[in-house]
């Protein structure tokens, strides 16, 4: 329902410790430039980088202006694609807000060294004087929490990030960082977790409570279940095999699709937008991925309106708790 307390794309929250600010919603590009995962040569003939301008003009006019980019994504090509468009119109600097992250391998022992390295290659891959906001990408690194923080205002003293966050931490971990940088006399701004109707975990272990109490920012990824929860696939189209988050059994998720369209209809929003809506009810900014003008539009339809609290609650009785394999135990702690 529409109200004058919905999200608007033209509201900004603010990165602690920094002057960012970001929308309610954002837009993932792990997708631009990853062939070997998502296309440009894999199995999405339709990703190009013609289609990911139209879908970078489209969320950058619907106001959906923060990107986030890796250095692993397409081996940095991701991050290339970015500084490529923002080469083209250099005015969208001023208007967008790039986030990036860091890839801590075990074997990065000089952790400060090896971040700092990788943050000037990504500003440098980036075009940009600095990074909006510069993530620790899982916690795996084998270093301290305390050597991990040194590191990060490390790249901020150089001047080559603006804020610094972390992704798939876990609260104990979240709470040590956080910790950490205080004691440098910098604040933690945002933790990247996967979190969706296919993923509650977040919410339920008391992450998204944790962040909520240290002014952290919850970036939800894979907010729509990598494709999932569009409506698109079903048990009967499954989606493609290499989609590994939230890869529940189809059956489950086409309970949920199917209370996403009841939910939908009374909006007239498709089922994305009632996913994207629901997970800016928890308090997390999403981040969908859009590989072309269609998606970026479709994924800004999310903001501008609410669910109620009788809608949310209909949907957390169908929400599925989260898969808890190997990758969740060895990356995925938030």
């Amino acid at each position: 329902m529409a109200d004058a307390t919905a999200p608007r794309a033209s509201d900004r929250i603010p990165l602690a410790g920094s002057s960012i600010a970001i929308p309610p919603m954002g837009v993932g590009t792990w997708a631009w430039g990853d062939k070997a995962t998502w296309g440009m040569g894999g199995y999405d003939a339709s990703l190009t980088e013609a289609t990911i301008r139209d879908a970078w003009e489209a969320s950058i006019d619907a106001g959906v202006v923060l990107f986030d980019t890796a250095e692993v994504y397409g081996g940095g090509e991701s991050e290339r694609i970015i500084g490529r468009l923002l080469a083209e119109d250099p005015s969208r600097r001023a208007d967008v807000v790039i986030a990036s992250k860091f890839m801590p391998s075990p074997w990065k022992l000089d952790v400060e060294k090896h971040l700092v390295t990788a943050a000037r290659a990504s500003v440098e891959r980036l075009g940009v004087d600095a990074i909006d906001l510069y993530q620790i990408h899982g916690p795996i690194s084998l270093r301290s929490k305390g050597a991990l923080a040194e590191a990060l205002a490390a790249a901020q003293a150089e001047g080559l990030v603006r804020a610094v966050g972390v992704s798939n931490y876990s609260v104990k971990e979240t709470r040590r960082i956080d910790a950490a940088l205080r004691e440098r006399g910098l604040r933690l701004a945002s933790n990247q977790i996967e979190c969706s109707l296919l993923r509650t975990m977040p919410e339920r272990v008391g992450l998204l409570a944790c962040c909520r109490e240290l002014g952290v920012v919850p970036l939800a990824y894979s907010p729509i279940g990598q494709g999932r929860l569009t409506g698109k696939y079903s048990a009967a189209n499954p989606p493609p095999k290499n989609r590994s988050f939230s890869a529940h059994p189809m059956e489950q998720v086409d309970a949920i699709v199917a209370v996403l369209r009841r939910v939908g209809t009374a909006h007239d929003r498709t089922p994305s937008q009632v996913a994207l809506a629901w997970t800016i009810a928890k308090g997390t900014v999403p981040i969908p991925g859009a590989k072309n003008r269609a998606q970026a539009e479709d994924n800004a339809g999310a903001v501008g309106w609410s669910l109620t609290d009788d809608e949310v609650a209909e949907l957390d009785a169908v929400a599925l708790y989260g898969r808890r394999g190997i990758q969740q135990r060895t990356w995925q702690h938030g």
